[in-house]
C-alpha cells in the first residue's frame, strides 16, 4: 500500500513518533452548560490530549478592536472550491472489526460517526477498496478462477466475498447518512488479467482492457443493485508501487490509454454515471496526472486527480490545479504510522491535509484505515503492519488521533461549503469555508513554539481568541 513504506515509518518514528501513543477513549464532549454570549462558536483540541474536540465555554464577540495580535482576515468575496466532504477509508478489516460488535455497540458508533446531530462528528465521503486492499485479512478480487484460466465474459464476477462485513456496515451507514459519497478504489486487477500472475505487482494486459473495463460496470451495478451508489473510482490504487500485497503497476501512458479506449466507453455505453478520478498516488509526481490530462481523449472521461501525500508537496496539488482548472483535485489517502504521536500527527495532517490540502483545491480529505485492532491488524501477508486506524476496536471502542483531524473538519464543513479566502500569519495555518447554512467555519492549528492570542477578523470587525502552541481550533459564526 505504501510507496517508501520503510522509510516513511522510519521518519514518522524519529520525526513524530519519539514513544507517545495516539490512543484515547474520550469522545466528544457535550456543549457546556451555561454557555456564554458569544459571536464565535469555539471547539478545541490541544496537543497533550487534556482538551479533545470539547465546545468551549467562552465569549467571542464581534468588535471594533484595535491590538498589537497578528490578525486571520477572512474574505467570503473571495471563493474557491466546492467540499464534496471528509472522512476515511472503509477498509474490509474496518468492517470485520465493526461488525464484530454488538448490535448496540455498533448502531451507537455508526451514528456517532455518520450522523449529523450535535454528538456526531458528520463523516461525509468514504473510500473502498474495489476487490481486496491490503487491510483485508487475504488477498481477493471479484473474479479469481483456478490458474491458467481465464474469464474473458466474467461470468464469475462475484461481490460476495464483501458481503457479510462491508457490505453490511455500509448499508448501515447509508441508511445513517444517505447522501454519503464513496470512492472506490481497486489494489488488483484479477491475477489472470495480469502479465505477472500474481496479486503483488505486474500489469494489466492489453488484450484485457476491455474486459477490466466490464469489471469495473459490473462493479458499480452490483453495489447499485446493494442500494450503495459509488460516486467515484480511481483506476488502480498507487499505480507506481507494484510491491504492496495486492497492488498493480499501471504507468500514466497506460492509465490514460485505459480510460481512453476501455473504461471511459464502457461508462458511457452502460450509462453510467461515476466520476473517473484518475492517479490516487503521491503528490511527487504530479506529472502523473498531468500526462492523463493532456491526453484529449482520455480528459474528456477524467474528472479529476487524486493523491497521496506520503511523498512531495501539498502544494503539488495547487500546482496542478493551476495547469487544468476545469479539473478536480481530491485527496484519498494518508496513514497514521503505529505507535504514533498524538501532537505530532495532529499537527502534521492539520496543516498538511485538512489545511494545506483544501487550501491546494482538494474537495475532500481521507484519512487511510478507519480502524484496527490493537495489533494493527487484519492485514494481508506483505500489507501494511503498522497502519493506526481512526478507531481502535477490541472489546471497547477507542478514538485515536485521525478520529479529531478529521472531526475537526467534517463535524462543522458540510458538503457543498465553499472554500473562502484567509491569509496565514504567525504560523497560524488556517482555512475557512461558507456551509451552505450560511455559516463561516475556520479552522486555525497553532504552529508557533507558544500560546497565541488572534484576532480573525471579518466585515471590519474582530474577535481574539487564543492557541496553546499546537492546538486546532474550529470556530464557527
Amino acid at each position: 500500500m505504501r510507496l517508501n513504506h520503510l522509510f516513511f515509518s522510519l521518519f514518522c518514528c524519529f520525526a513524530s513518533c519519539k514513544g507517545g501513543s495516539n490512543d484515547t477513549t474520550t469522545i466528544i464532549t457535550p456543549p457546556p452548560a451555561g454557555d456564554l454570549p458569544t459571536d464565535v462558536t469555539f471547539w478545541l483540541t490541544k496537543a497533550d490530549k487534556t482538551v479533545l474536540l470539547t465546545k468551549q465555554k467562552v465569549s467571542l464577540l464581534f468588535k471594533d478592536t484595535v491590538n498589537v495580535f497578528p490578525t486571520i482576515k477572512v474574505d467570503e468575496g473571495s471563493q474557491y472550491q466546492s467540499i464534496d466532504g471528509f472522512g476515511y477509508c472503509l477498509t474490509d478489516g474496518s468492517a470485520t472489526l465493526i461488525n464484530k460488535l454488538p448490535s448496540a455497540t455498533q448502531d451507537a458508533l455508526l451514528k456517532e460517526l455518520f450522523g449529523t446531530d450535535s454528538t456526531s462528528i458528520g463523516v461525509s465521503y468514504l473510500r473502498v477498496s474495489i476487490g481486496a486492499s491490503d487491510l483485508s485479512a487475504t488477498p481477493y478480487t471479484y473474479d479469481d478462477i483456478p490458474a491458467g484460466q481465464t474469464d474473458v465474459n466474467l461470468d464469475h464476477f462475484s461481490i460476495g466475498q464483501q458481503q457479510s462485513d462491508l457490505m453490511q456496515v455500509l448499508k448501515r451507514i447509508v441508511a445513517i447518512s444517505p447522501k454519503i459519497k464513496i470512492l472506490g478504489s481497486p489494489w488488483s486487477a484479477p491475477v489472470w488479467m495480469k502479465d505477472n500472475g500474481s496479486f503483488v505487482g505486474g500489469s494489466l494486459k492489453p488484450e484485457y482492457y476491455a474486459t477490466y473495463a466490464q469489471y469495473f460496470v459490473k462493479y458499480i451495478q452490483a453495489m447499485k443493485a446493494e442500494g450503495i451508489v459509488i460516486d467515484a473510482i480511481t483506476p488502480q490504487n498507487e499505480p507506481l508501487h507494484g510491491g504492496n500485497n495486492p497492488s498493480m503497476v499501471m504507468q500514466a501512458t497506460e492509465q490514460a490509454t485505459f480510460i481512453k479506449t476501455a473504461l471511459g466507453p464502457a461508462f458511457k455505453s452502460a450509462g453510467i454515471t461515476t466520476k473517473i478520478i484518475c492517479y490516487d498516488h503521491n503528490a511527487d509526481r504530479p506529472d502523473y496526472p498531468a500526462a492523463v490530462l493532456q491526453d484529449a481523449d482520455a480528459k474528456q472521461y477524467v474528472d479529476g486527480s487524486a493523491f497521496h501525500l506520503y511523498g512531495g508537496s501539498i502544494s503539488n496539488l495547487g500546482q496542478l490545479h493551476d495547469a487544468f482548472p476545469d479539473k478536480n483535485v481530491y485527496f484519498t489517502e494518508q496513514w497514521v504510522g503505529a505507535p504514533g504521536d498524538f501532537a505530532s500527527n495532529l499537527q502534521w495532517h492539520i496543516t498538511n491535509l485538512i489545511i494545506g490540502a483544501t487550501r491546494n483545491w482538494s474537495r475532500n480529505v481521507l484519512e487511510w484505515n478507519l480502524a484496527s485492532d490493537p495489533s494493527y491488524n487484519p492485514h494481508t501477508d506483505g500489507g501494511c503492519s503498522t497502519c493506526m486506524g481512526a478507531l481502535t476496536i477490541s472489546s471497547d471502542v477507542t478514538r485515536n488521533v485521525a478520529y479529531y483531524i478529521i472531526a475537526h473538519a467534517a463535524k462543522f464543513v458540510k458538503p457543498g461549503s465553499i472554500r473562502i479566502a484567509t491569509n496565514v500569519t504567525s504560523q497560524l495555518d488556517n482555512v475557512a469555508f461558507k456551509t451552505p447554512d450560511g455559516k463561516r467555519v475556520l479552522i486555525v492549528i497553532n504552529n508557533a513554539g507558544t500560546t497565541q492570542s488572534f484576532n480573525i477578523q471579518f466585515n471590519g470587525k474582530v474577535v481574539t481568541p487564543t492557541l496553546t502552541n499546537g492546538a486546532v481550533g474550529t470556530y464557527i459564526w
